[in-house]
Protein backbone atom coordinates (compact mmCIF):
# COMPACT_ATOMS: atom_id res chain seq x y z
CA UNK A 1 0.00 0.00 0.00
CA UNK A 2 1.41 3.66 -1.01
CA UNK A 3 0.63 6.92 0.29
CA UNK A 4 -2.09 7.47 -2.28
CA UNK A 5 -4.54 4.58 -1.42
CA UNK A 6 -5.39 6.48 1.75
CA UNK A 7 -7.40 9.12 -0.56
CA UNK A 8 -10.90 9.20 0.49
CA UNK A 9 -13.33 8.52 -2.60
CA UNK A 10 -15.02 11.87 -2.10
CA UNK A 11 -11.72 13.77 -2.60
CA UNK A 12 -11.61 12.68 -6.32
CA UNK A 13 -14.23 15.89 -7.15
CA UNK A 14 -12.37 18.52 -4.84
CA UNK A 15 -9.03 19.78 -6.69
CA UNK A 16 -6.17 21.29 -4.93
CA UNK A 17 -7.06 24.86 -4.38
CA UNK A 18 -5.72 26.98 -7.83
CA UNK A 19 -5.36 30.66 -5.88
CA UNK A 20 -3.21 29.21 -3.19
CA UNK A 21 -1.16 27.04 -6.01
CA UNK A 22 -0.52 30.43 -7.45
CA UNK A 23 0.60 32.02 -4.23
CA UNK A 24 2.74 29.41 -3.05
CA UNK A 25 4.55 30.02 -6.68
CA UNK A 26 4.23 34.16 -6.16
CA UNK A 27 5.85 33.92 -3.20
CA UNK A 28 8.74 31.21 -4.21
CA UNK A 29 9.44 33.76 -6.97
CA UNK A 30 9.54 36.06 -4.54
CA UNK A 31 12.02 34.54 -2.61
CA UNK A 32 14.30 33.91 -5.24
CA UNK A 33 14.80 37.93 -5.74
CA UNK A 34 11.92 38.65 -7.93
CA UNK A 35 10.28 41.99 -7.78
CA UNK A 36 6.70 40.41 -7.41
CA UNK A 37 3.76 42.28 -6.69
CA UNK A 38 0.94 39.87 -5.46
CA UNK A 39 -2.57 41.10 -6.37
CA UNK A 40 -3.28 37.36 -6.03
CA UNK A 41 -5.02 36.92 -2.16
CA UNK A 42 -7.92 38.44 -1.25
CA UNK A 43 -6.48 39.69 2.12
CA UNK A 44 -7.20 43.44 3.41
CA UNK A 45 -3.69 45.23 3.81
CA UNK A 46 -4.95 47.13 7.29
CA UNK A 47 -4.16 46.45 10.37
CA UNK A 48 -6.76 45.10 13.37
CA UNK A 49 -8.21 47.66 14.88
CA UNK A 50 -5.81 48.52 18.30
CA UNK A 51 -9.20 48.01 21.28
CA UNK A 52 -10.19 44.40 19.42
CA UNK A 53 -5.90 43.61 20.18
CA UNK A 54 -6.28 44.88 23.44
CA UNK A 55 -9.56 43.18 24.33
CA UNK A 56 -7.62 39.73 22.92
CA UNK A 57 -4.55 40.24 25.37
CA UNK A 58 -6.85 41.02 28.09
CA UNK A 59 -8.74 38.08 27.41
CA UNK A 60 -5.39 35.89 27.68
CA UNK A 61 -4.79 37.60 31.03
CA UNK A 62 -8.10 36.72 32.38
CA UNK A 63 -7.09 33.11 31.77
CA UNK A 64 -10.37 33.01 28.76
CA UNK A 65 -8.26 30.11 27.66
CA UNK A 66 -10.71 27.08 28.62
CA UNK A 67 -13.11 25.07 26.23
CA UNK A 68 -16.26 27.54 25.11
CA UNK A 69 -19.87 25.94 24.18
CA UNK A 70 -19.85 24.86 20.74
CA UNK A 71 -21.90 27.37 19.44
CA UNK A 72 -19.70 30.18 20.37
CA UNK A 73 -19.65 32.26 23.85
CA UNK A 74 -23.34 34.04 25.02
CA UNK A 75 -21.11 36.89 25.02
CA UNK A 76 -20.14 36.92 20.92
CA UNK A 77 -23.47 35.79 19.98
CA UNK A 78 -25.40 38.52 22.18
CA UNK A 79 -23.23 41.11 20.10
CA UNK A 80 -23.73 38.94 16.81
CA UNK A 81 -27.19 39.72 17.70
CA UNK A 82 -27.27 43.06 18.35
CA UNK A 83 -24.91 43.87 15.11
CA UNK A 84 -27.44 42.08 12.83
CA UNK A 85 -30.20 44.34 14.86
CA UNK A 86 -28.43 47.52 14.17
CA UNK A 87 -26.73 47.33 10.79
CA UNK A 88 -29.09 45.00 9.09
CA UNK A 89 -32.55 45.73 10.65
CA UNK A 90 -32.66 41.70 11.39
CA UNK A 91 -33.67 39.96 14.59
CA UNK A 92 -32.28 36.58 15.81
CA UNK A 93 -31.85 35.07 19.26
CA UNK A 94 -28.58 33.52 20.05
CA UNK A 95 -29.90 30.51 19.61
CA UNK A 96 -30.15 31.38 16.33
CA UNK A 97 -26.54 32.17 15.75
CA UNK A 98 -23.60 29.77 15.27
CA UNK A 99 -19.65 31.05 15.55
CA UNK A 100 -17.00 29.29 13.54
CA UNK A 101 -13.22 29.35 12.76
CA UNK A 102 -14.09 31.60 10.03
CA UNK A 103 -17.04 32.40 7.69
CA UNK A 104 -15.64 29.35 5.31
CA UNK A 105 -16.24 26.64 8.22
CA UNK A 106 -19.90 28.34 8.64
CA UNK A 107 -20.30 27.37 5.17
CA UNK A 108 -19.15 24.20 4.99
CA UNK A 109 -20.60 22.93 7.98
CA UNK A 110 -24.20 24.44 6.65
CA UNK A 111 -23.29 21.81 3.60
CA UNK A 112 -22.45 18.94 5.71
CA UNK A 113 -25.44 19.64 8.02
CA UNK A 114 -28.30 19.82 5.19
CA UNK A 115 -26.95 18.19 2.19
CA UNK A 116 -27.51 14.22 0.63
CA UNK A 117 -26.41 12.60 -2.33
CA UNK A 118 -28.19 13.91 -4.72
CA UNK A 119 -28.90 16.91 -3.51
CA UNK A 120 -28.31 20.56 -6.15
CA UNK A 121 -26.87 23.47 -5.10
CA UNK A 122 -27.35 26.83 -7.29
CA UNK A 123 -24.06 28.24 -7.47
CA UNK A 124 -23.83 31.60 -9.97
CA UNK A 125 -20.27 31.63 -11.64
CA UNK A 126 -18.06 33.66 -11.08
CA UNK A 127 -17.57 32.11 -7.46
CA UNK A 128 -15.65 31.96 -4.60
CA UNK A 129 -13.51 29.00 -5.62
CA UNK A 130 -14.23 27.08 -2.64
CA UNK A 131 -18.13 27.10 -3.05
CA UNK A 132 -18.29 23.79 -5.62
CA UNK A 133 -15.74 21.78 -3.84
CA UNK A 134 -17.37 22.33 -0.58
CA UNK A 135 -20.65 21.25 -1.88
CA UNK A 136 -19.05 18.10 -3.55
CA UNK A 137 -17.20 16.93 -0.37
CA UNK A 138 -20.58 16.97 1.80
CA UNK A 139 -21.84 14.75 -1.20
CA UNK A 140 -23.80 17.76 -2.99
CA UNK A 141 -24.07 18.17 -7.10
CA UNK A 142 -22.77 22.36 -7.45
CA UNK A 143 -25.10 23.34 -10.60
CA UNK A 144 -22.93 26.09 -12.27
CA UNK A 145 -25.28 28.81 -13.63
CA UNK A 146 -22.59 31.53 -15.52
CA UNK A 147 -23.84 34.77 -15.04
CA UNK A 148 -21.82 36.87 -17.67
CA UNK A 149 -20.40 40.69 -17.09
CA UNK A 150 -23.10 41.41 -19.46
CA UNK A 151 -25.39 40.86 -16.72
CA UNK A 152 -23.21 42.72 -13.90
CA UNK A 153 -22.07 38.99 -12.91
CA UNK A 154 -25.39 39.00 -11.21
CA UNK A 155 -27.70 35.91 -11.14
CA UNK A 156 -31.19 37.11 -13.09
CA UNK A 157 -34.88 35.67 -12.34
CA UNK A 158 -34.77 34.06 -15.43
CA UNK A 159 -31.31 32.14 -15.21
CA UNK A 160 -32.44 30.75 -11.30
CA UNK A 161 -35.73 29.71 -12.66
CA UNK A 162 -34.37 27.42 -15.50
CA UNK A 163 -31.67 26.45 -12.95
CA UNK A 164 -34.30 24.95 -10.27
CA UNK A 165 -35.42 21.33 -10.46
CA UNK A 166 -37.29 19.23 -7.64
CA UNK A 167 -34.05 18.32 -6.32
CA UNK A 168 -32.32 21.83 -5.68
CA UNK A 169 -31.82 22.42 -1.72
CA UNK A 170 -29.52 25.77 -1.91
CA UNK A 171 -28.96 29.03 -3.93
CA UNK A 172 -25.94 30.49 -2.88
CA UNK A 173 -25.58 34.48 -3.13
CA UNK A 174 -22.14 36.85 -2.34
CA UNK A 175 -22.89 40.20 -2.77
CA UNK A 176 -20.53 41.99 -2.73
CA UNK A 177 -18.85 39.26 -4.14
CA UNK A 178 -15.66 37.68 -4.73
CA UNK A 179 -14.36 37.88 -7.42
CA UNK A 180 -16.01 40.50 -8.68
CA UNK A 181 -17.08 43.11 -6.45
CA UNK A 182 -20.80 43.02 -7.81
CA UNK A 183 -23.49 43.84 -5.56
CA UNK A 184 -27.25 43.07 -5.82
CA UNK A 185 -29.47 46.21 -5.59
CA UNK A 186 -32.78 45.76 -3.28
CA UNK A 187 -35.00 45.26 -6.43
CA UNK A 188 -32.51 42.68 -7.83
CA UNK A 189 -32.92 40.44 -4.78
CA UNK A 190 -36.44 41.12 -4.17
CA UNK A 191 -37.06 39.91 -7.98
CA UNK A 192 -34.82 36.52 -7.42
CA UNK A 193 -37.27 36.12 -3.93
CA UNK A 194 -39.95 36.31 -6.18
CA UNK A 195 -38.87 33.05 -8.42
CA UNK A 196 -37.83 31.58 -4.96
CA UNK A 197 -41.58 31.47 -3.22
CA UNK A 198 -42.48 29.18 -6.41
CA UNK A 199 -39.97 26.93 -5.16
CA UNK A 200 -40.46 26.54 -1.52
CA UNK A 201 -37.91 23.35 -0.91
CA UNK A 202 -35.04 25.64 -2.19
CA UNK A 203 -33.03 27.74 0.75
CA UNK A 204 -31.17 30.50 0.51
CA UNK A 205 -27.36 30.91 1.89
CA UNK A 206 -26.13 34.51 1.76
CA UNK A 207 -22.39 35.25 2.20
CA UNK A 208 -22.44 38.57 2.96
CA UNK A 209 -18.54 38.89 4.75
CA UNK A 210 -17.90 41.93 2.37
CA UNK A 211 -21.34 43.84 3.55
CA UNK A 212 -19.14 46.79 4.81
CA UNK A 213 -17.25 47.40 1.89
CA UNK A 214 -19.83 49.15 -0.49
CA UNK A 215 -19.05 52.11 -2.42
CA UNK A 216 -20.14 55.56 -4.79
CA UNK A 217 -23.54 55.63 -3.92
CA UNK A 218 -24.47 51.61 -3.39
CA UNK A 219 -25.46 50.30 -0.07
CA UNK A 220 -25.64 47.05 1.52
CA UNK A 221 -29.00 44.75 1.35
CA UNK A 222 -29.10 41.54 2.46
CA UNK A 223 -32.09 39.21 0.96
CA UNK A 224 -34.23 39.42 3.98
CA UNK A 225 -34.59 43.11 3.88
CA UNK A 226 -35.72 42.43 0.22
CA UNK A 227 -37.98 39.39 1.11
CA UNK A 228 -38.42 39.07 4.43
CA UNK A 229 -40.55 35.90 4.25
CA UNK A 230 -37.26 33.77 3.30
CA UNK A 231 -36.28 34.10 7.05
CA UNK A 232 -37.37 30.62 7.57
CA UNK A 233 -35.45 29.09 4.99
CA UNK A 234 -31.75 31.55 5.21
CA UNK A 235 -28.76 31.22 6.46
CA UNK A 236 -26.86 34.71 6.48
CA UNK A 237 -23.15 34.20 7.03
CA UNK A 238 -21.04 36.61 7.85
CA UNK A 239 -17.58 37.53 9.90
CA UNK A 240 -15.00 39.89 11.01
CA UNK A 241 -12.16 38.74 8.91
CA UNK A 242 -12.45 41.71 6.09
CA UNK A 243 -13.41 45.01 7.51
CA UNK A 244 -11.56 44.73 11.05
CA UNK A 245 -8.47 43.21 9.24
CA UNK A 246 -8.85 39.65 11.02
CA UNK A 247 -8.50 37.27 8.82
CA UNK A 248 -5.31 35.46 10.63
CA UNK A 249 -8.10 35.22 13.78
CA UNK A 250 -10.94 32.85 11.81
CA UNK A 251 -14.12 34.02 13.38
CA UNK A 252 -17.03 33.84 10.81
CA UNK A 253 -20.45 33.52 12.26
CA UNK A 254 -24.36 32.12 11.00
CA UNK A 255 -27.78 33.03 11.18
CA UNK A 256 -30.33 31.05 10.57
CA UNK A 257 -33.16 28.87 11.97
CA UNK A 258 -32.55 27.07 15.19
CA UNK A 259 -32.85 23.70 13.56
CA UNK A 260 -30.44 23.92 10.94
CA UNK A 261 -28.30 26.25 13.53
CA UNK A 262 -28.15 23.26 15.75
CA UNK A 263 -27.31 20.59 13.03
CA UNK A 264 -24.57 23.32 12.12
CA UNK A 265 -23.42 22.88 16.01
CA UNK A 266 -23.77 19.24 15.71
CA UNK A 267 -20.83 18.92 12.83
CA UNK A 268 -18.82 21.52 14.29
CA UNK A 269 -19.03 19.89 17.99
CA UNK A 270 -17.49 16.45 16.05
CA UNK A 271 -14.50 18.17 14.35
CA UNK A 272 -13.42 22.19 15.78
CA UNK A 273 -15.67 21.43 19.08
CA UNK A 274 -15.86 26.17 18.82
CA UNK A 275 -13.81 28.53 17.84
CA UNK A 276 -10.78 29.94 19.37
CA UNK A 277 -11.70 31.35 22.71
CA UNK A 278 -9.58 34.42 22.40
CA UNK A 279 -10.55 35.26 19.07
CA UNK A 280 -14.12 35.08 20.22
CA UNK A 281 -13.36 37.82 23.11
CA UNK A 282 -11.71 39.79 20.37
CA UNK A 283 -14.61 39.62 18.28
CA UNK A 284 -17.19 40.72 20.83
CA UNK A 285 -14.60 43.77 21.47
CA UNK A 286 -15.01 44.37 17.29
CA UNK A 287 -18.46 44.28 17.14
CA UNK A 288 -19.21 46.76 19.92
CA UNK A 289 -16.29 49.22 19.36
CA UNK A 290 -15.93 52.01 17.25
CA UNK A 291 -17.09 51.42 13.23
CA UNK A 292 -15.99 55.02 12.45
CA UNK A 293 -12.70 53.78 10.19
CA UNK A 294 -15.35 51.84 7.94
CA UNK A 295 -16.10 54.62 6.08
CA UNK A 296 -12.34 55.07 5.67
CA UNK A 297 -11.89 51.63 5.12
CA UNK A 298 -14.12 51.75 2.03
CA UNK A 299 -13.47 55.03 0.91
CA UNK A 300 -9.76 53.58 0.59
CA UNK A 301 -10.53 50.58 -1.37
CA UNK A 302 -12.78 52.45 -3.99
CA UNK A 303 -9.79 54.74 -5.02
CA UNK A 304 -8.00 51.78 -5.40
CA UNK A 305 -10.71 50.32 -7.42
CA UNK A 306 -10.87 53.37 -9.63
CA UNK A 307 -6.99 53.19 -9.60
CA UNK A 308 -7.16 49.79 -11.91
CA UNK A 309 -10.59 49.56 -13.47
CA UNK A 310 -9.38 53.19 -15.35
CA UNK A 311 -5.94 51.90 -16.20
CA UNK A 312 -7.22 48.63 -17.61
CA UNK A 313 -9.75 50.03 -19.84
CA UNK A 314 -7.67 51.82 -21.58
CA UNK A 315 -5.61 48.66 -22.71
CA UNK A 316 -6.66 47.04 -25.89
CA UNK A 317 -7.61 43.73 -25.11
CA UNK A 318 -9.03 44.00 -21.88
CA UNK A 319 -12.54 45.65 -20.45
CA UNK A 320 -13.53 45.77 -17.20
CA UNK A 321 -16.67 46.62 -15.08
CA UNK A 322 -16.36 48.89 -11.94
CA UNK A 323 -17.15 46.73 -8.83
CA UNK A 324 -20.05 47.98 -6.77
CA UNK A 325 -17.82 46.73 -3.39
CA UNK A 326 -15.49 44.42 -2.23
CA UNK A 327 -11.67 44.66 -3.20
CA UNK A 328 -11.43 43.23 -6.22
CA UNK A 329 -11.74 43.93 -10.20
CA UNK A 330 -12.58 40.93 -12.92
CA UNK A 331 -11.53 42.30 -15.91
CA UNK A 332 -12.38 40.32 -18.96
CA UNK A 333 -9.23 40.02 -21.16
CA UNK A 334 -10.99 37.77 -24.30
CA UNK A 335 -8.65 40.29 -26.59
CA UNK A 336 -5.63 38.91 -25.32
CA UNK A 337 -6.45 34.83 -25.74
CA UNK A 338 -4.65 33.76 -29.21
CA UNK A 339 -2.10 36.66 -29.33
CA UNK A 340 1.41 35.76 -29.27
CA UNK A 341 4.12 36.35 -26.42
CA UNK A 342 7.77 37.63 -27.09
CA UNK A 343 8.88 34.13 -26.65
CA UNK A 344 6.26 32.68 -28.90
CA UNK A 345 4.05 31.12 -26.74
CA UNK A 346 0.32 31.37 -27.76
CA UNK A 347 -1.90 32.37 -24.44
CA UNK A 348 -4.64 29.90 -24.89
CA UNK A 349 -6.71 30.99 -21.69
CA UNK A 350 -6.68 32.59 -18.99
CA UNK A 351 -4.83 30.61 -16.92
CA UNK A 352 -2.05 31.12 -19.53
CA UNK A 353 -2.24 34.78 -19.52
CA UNK A 354 -1.72 34.87 -15.43
CA UNK A 355 0.86 32.62 -15.49
CA UNK A 356 3.02 34.74 -17.80
CA UNK A 357 2.14 37.67 -15.80
CA UNK A 358 3.99 35.78 -13.01
CA UNK A 359 6.52 34.58 -14.97
CA UNK A 360 7.83 36.97 -16.96
CA UNK A 361 6.47 40.44 -15.57
CA UNK A 362 6.19 39.27 -11.74
CA UNK A 363 2.90 40.19 -10.78
CA UNK A 364 0.16 37.38 -9.18
CA UNK A 365 -3.43 37.18 -10.35
CA UNK A 366 -5.74 34.45 -10.47
CA UNK A 367 -7.12 33.36 -13.65
CA UNK A 368 -11.43 33.44 -14.38
CA UNK A 369 -11.08 29.58 -14.44
CA UNK A 370 -10.47 29.53 -10.62
CA UNK A 371 -13.99 31.08 -10.60
CA UNK A 372 -16.00 29.38 -12.76
CA UNK A 373 -15.87 32.24 -15.84
CA UNK A 374 -13.14 32.94 -18.52
CA UNK A 375 -12.02 34.58 -19.91
CA UNK A 376 -11.43 36.60 -17.11
CA UNK A 377 -8.40 37.14 -14.36
CA UNK A 378 -9.19 38.34 -10.46
CA UNK A 379 -6.64 41.21 -9.83
CA UNK A 380 -7.16 41.92 -6.07
CA UNK A 381 -7.05 45.96 -5.07
CA UNK A 382 -5.73 45.47 -1.34
CA UNK A 383 -2.67 46.58 -2.46
CA UNK A 384 -0.95 49.81 -2.12
CA UNK A 385 -2.01 52.64 -4.55
CA UNK A 386 1.59 52.97 -5.53
CA UNK A 387 1.98 48.56 -5.95
CA UNK A 388 -1.60 48.98 -7.95
CA UNK A 389 -0.30 51.51 -10.57
CA UNK A 390 2.80 49.99 -10.86
CA UNK A 391 1.39 46.62 -11.66
CA UNK A 392 -1.02 48.07 -14.34
CA UNK A 393 1.70 49.65 -15.69
CA UNK A 394 2.96 46.28 -16.56
CA UNK A 395 0.12 44.84 -17.54
CA UNK A 396 -0.01 47.73 -20.28
CA UNK A 397 3.70 47.06 -21.32
CA UNK A 398 2.87 43.24 -21.46
CA UNK A 399 -0.30 43.50 -23.37
CA UNK A 400 1.83 46.14 -25.81
CA UNK A 401 4.40 43.58 -26.24
CA UNK A 402 2.18 40.71 -27.91
CA UNK A 403 1.46 40.01 -31.37
CA UNK A 404 -1.16 38.36 -33.44
CA UNK A 405 -0.53 34.65 -33.92
CA UNK A 406 0.64 34.04 -37.41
Amino acid sequence: MDGSDMRADRLAVVAPSMIMGLVAKARALKAQGHPIIDLGIGEPDFKTPDHVKAAAIKAIHNDETRYTVVAGTPALRSSISDKLKRDNALDYTPEEITVSGGAKQVIYNAFMASLSKGDLVIVPAPYWSSYPDMVAIADGTPIIVDCPQEDGFLMTPDRLEKAITPKTKWLMLNSPSNPTGGAYSKAQLAAIAEVLRAHPHVWVLSDDIYEHLMFDDHRFVSILNAAPDLKPRTLLVNGVSKVFAMTGWRIGYGAGPASLIAAMNAVQGQSSTHACSISQAASVAALEGPADFFADRAASFQRRRDIVVDALSAIDGVSCLRPEGAFYVFPRIEGLIGQTTPDGVILTDDTAVSTWLLERHHLSTVPGTAFGLSPHIRISTAASEDDLRSACARIRAAVGSLRAAA
